[in-house]
């Protein structure tokens, strides 16, 4: 599963600092919620597909760190990222 290149660029656009930063810290946590909704959605129609269940918690967890990364470094733009990609905290 893995993200078509309109996509990427779409969301690094907008959500990163210019149309090729795919470094900072809010264009990774965008194209892995990307990443995480088109894999949960294929674990409903796949549910015993294990080795995709298992990269979906490690690309869940490598988001985590990243947002408490950004929430230790600046708190207003974790508010502000997290609210755009509709996260529950």
């Amino acid at each position: 599963m893995t993200l078509s290149k309109e996509v990427k660029a779409e969301l690094i656009k907008k959500y990163g600092k210019n149309d090729s930063d795919t470094g900072s810290v809010a264009s990774q946590v965008a194209l892995m919620t990307e990443n995480i909704k088109q894999l949960s959605e294929h674990l409903t129609v796949h549910p015993k597909d294990h080795s995709s269940r298992r990269g979906l918690l490690k690309i869940v967890s490598r988001r985590k760190h990243l947002l408490d990364y950004l929430r230790r470094k600046n708190e207003a733009a974790y508010k502000q990222l997290i609210e755009e990609l509709e996260l529950r905290k």
